[in-house]
């Protein structure tokens, strides 16, 4: 007789009891999902995984810290065999079959009466993958279902999406490192308004009907004024459409996000707002520059460079700055480095403090360099260091570097 697929079904375990007998990482992966379906799970276990153990403590679950006796699935509507005993493990699976309870046997899948499939969420939907006992292939076409969905490729919408806007920040560049939410996001948009500092790699995934504005505003050369590009976002939205503005980083860090949720708001467009990986740590990242590290620096201050140390308009407390012992990260920095540098060397930062320069941090034109506030400023200008690039001061720019493995 061939053997039968199994039956796959959604159990709605919301406040119902389920019992996992084994506390090790087998059940640590299981109890997230029957936790996120509101379960009420005892654990039932001599030892737990310090995870677990986390859990019990938070009354996420209740741990019965001993091992399994019969009568343990009294109750139960689900039931979880997850111990490394196998005869432990088939005694669950005979008290779930005398009390018609259905229990995952995680040692001895046929031996079950439930099979757990390889399961994937995306924007309210649950993907469950069975392929006939092989978890590797289910969990394989579960990734590149939810991959899929995640990237717009499968068209999850059943209804049309509302005219509005959504802030999305894209990260530093590189076009892996924007959001799931803002990629989806990104894939039903009418109007996309971007900017040169956006994931630009991400542009020619869009459908052909997307309208594409740039809105790149070029350090001291052309640049779309802040005004006109509120203004676009608005006229589209009340057109019926809905706009992404793709911007880089993060949108609420240096990014002018604020106004233009508000010039949204004022209009009375809906907006989203979608945050982003922020180059000011993404960057000094794949240079192996941690912006903190413990002993090193216990304190990371972000500051704009858009405006010297000596601008009225400035309003940072330069000497306040230069006190500090921690990290100092500088954005849009580059053209006024040497100023940046005399500030917090006469705030009295010592001149042999490291500094690291990472310009377009994550792409592939990506590069960095090693020097001193006392030299930082010679560097940059002799190996051409041009905007977008991010600044790092202190301790952590002079810890050695090359210590990641490329390793995707």
């Amino acid at each position: 007789m061939l053997p039968m697929d199994p039956y796959l079904v959604g159990l709605d375990l919301a406040g119902r009891r389920v019992v996992v007998v084994g506390g090790g990482v087998v059940a640590q992966r299981r109890l997230g999902g029957l936790l996120a379906a509101g379960a009420d799970v005892e654990v039932v276990a001599p030892e737990v995984t310090p995870a677990v153990e986390g859990m019990a403590g938070a009354g996420e679950v209740r741990w019965t810290a001993r091992g399994y006796r019969p009568g343990d699935l009294d109750g139960a509507w689900y039931a979880i065999a997850c111990t490394d005993d196998a005869d432990v493990n088939a005694a669950v699976g005979a008290e779930a079959h005398e009390r018609r309870v259905f229990c995952v046997r995680a040692d001895d899948a046929p031996a079950g009466s439930a099979v757990t499939p390889a399961v994937g969420r995306h924007d309210g939907l649950t993907v469950g993958v069975l392929a006939g006992r092989n978890p590797r292939r289910s969990a394989a076409v579960r990734t590149a279902l939810v991959e899929a969905l995640h990237a717009g490729l499968v068209d999850d919408s059943a209804e049309p999406v509302h005219p509005g806007v959504a802030l999305v920040g894209g990260g530093p560049g590189d076009p892996e490192l924007i959001t799931v939410r803002g990629r989806r996001l990104l894939a039903r948009a009418d109007v996309v308004v971007t900017d040169r500092l956006g994931p630009r790699d991400l542009l020619d995934s869009l459908a052909p009907h997307v309208e594409v504005i740039d809105a790149s505003k070029i350090p001291y050369g052309r640049a779309m004024n802040q005004a006109r590009i509120n203004e676009l976002l608005v006229e589209h939205a009340r057109a019926g459409k809905f706009v992404v503005r793709l911007k880089g980083g993060d949108p609420y860090v240096f990014g002018r996000g604020f106004e233009e949720a508000l010039a949204c708001a004022e209009a009375g467009v809906p907006v989203t707002v979608v945050p982003g990986v922020t180059s000011a740590f993404a960057a000094p990242a794949v240079a192996d520059v941690p912006v903190s590290h413990r002993g090193v620096a216990h304190e990371i201050v972000v500051v704009s460079g858009h405006v010297a140390p000596d601008d009225p308009r400035s309003l940072v407390d330069w000497p306040a700055l230069a006190r500090l012992r921690g990290t100092v990260v500088l954005l849009m920095a580059v053209e006024r480095i040497g100023a940046f540098a005399a500030a917090l060397i006469d705030g009295g930062r010592p001149a042999d403090t490291p500094v690291a320069v990472v310009q377009d941090g994550t792409m592939r034109i990506q590069r960095s360099l090693r020097a001193t506030l006392a030299t930082v400023a010679d560097a940059v200008r002799e190996q051409g260091i041009n905007p977008p690039a991010v600044v790092v001061v202190g301790s952590v720019a002079g810890l050695a570097d090359g210590v990641t493995d490329g390793g995707g």
